[in-house]
């Protein structure tokens, strides 16, 4: 299953593609998403909506996985988050993705087992467990995260598909 990870931003969203197959993982790519700080709102997001169109027909993955908004003291930067958020989403819906949603100590904890893992932790994982990656920053390695965890769940629950149709 190819796999695609975002990390959204309105300056910069991160994205990063895998293929897994059961617990094996291979990187296949990641990028970055940049909007200009200098454009109106509106046309920063329509960027990012085509920006990640582009990426979801190269890439062509079956599934999405979104990192959640966490709130911070700034309620300007949370909304203008979340609005990014939205259009991530969306594009990915629109391609007819099914997408899943994390919470950040989720991803942290599934690729670095702590809840509380900092940037670096989770750029240093991402070499230990897709070997040779090439970082397009700490967005990207973020996104590939996301999308590692997504992967661990879907395996997941495909292990507790298979149990419940042995048991019935």
């Amino acid at each position: 299953m190819i796999i695609l990870g975002l990390d959204p931003g309105l300056g910069t969203t991160g994205w990063g593609v895998i293929h897994a197959d059961g617990d094996r993982l291979r990187h296949i790519a990641n990028g970055q998403i940049k909007t200009d700080p200098s454009m109106a709102l509106p046309r920063r997001l329509a960027n990012l909506n085509a920006a990640l169109t582009d990426v979801i027909l190269a890439e062509r993955p079956d599934s999405a996985a979104v990192e959640e908004v966490l709130g911070n003291t700034n309620a300007q930067s949370t909304l203008k988050l979340g609005q990014a958020r939205g259009v991530v989403l969306l594009t990915a819906a629109t391609a007819g993705l099914i997408v899943g949603e994390y919470h950040p100590s989720t991803v942290k904890k599934a690729v670095v087992g702590t809840g509380g893992a900092e940037k670096r932790q989770i750029q240093a994982m991402m070499a230990v467990l897709l070997p040779g990656v090439k970082l397009a920053g700490p967005d990207a390695a973020d996104a590939l995260a996301v999308a590692i965890t997504h992967a661990h769940h879907l395996a997941s629950a495909a292990g507790m598909a298979r149990r419940a149709r042995i048991m019935a």
